[in-house]
């Protein structure tokens, strides 16, 4: 089974290189990418996630609003009755991290990340999603 994967910049951040290759990279890995563009509300989001029917979220935030963004989005998507993990790429402070994954986030990538490591955690994501 191919592995669905929104791609979505939530807010107003317009930094979007990162997330391109990140779109491509996932794309080259055999996933199915559907990227949102830029200045996404987590309400859109969230009805994207539904309406393409998702494996996983991927949110990409370099603005610093990640603490206040990912749990809309998170909450939006729960709403309409999406269980699909949300995980959280950009400049992520260590001292967030508990506070996103207590707010449901299933994983995280900061700086350095290595490509390999993020389509790993993917593909775990889904197999533990699917048990």
């Amino acid at each position: 089974m191919t592995l669905r994967v929104l791609v979505a910049k939530v807010g107003l951040d317009g930094h979007d290189r990162g997330v391109n290759v990140i779109t491509r990279l996932l794309r080259d890995a055999g996933m199915e990418v559907i990227y949102t563009g830029l200045f996404q509300s987590p309400e859109t989001i969230a009805r994207t996630a539904v309406d393409e029917d998702v494996d996983i979220v991927g949110l990409s935030i370099l603005s610093g609003a990640h603490l206040t963004l990912a749990p809309l989005v998170i909450t939006a998507m729960r709403e309409l009755g999406s269980e699909a993990p949300v995980v959280v790429g950009g400049i992520i402070p260590g001292e967030d991290l508990d506070a996103l994954r207590h707010a449901g986030v299933a994983a995280t990538f900061g700086p350095g990340t290595s490509l390999d490591d993020i389509v790993a955690t993917l593909e775990r994501l889904q197999t533990t999603a699917q048990h």
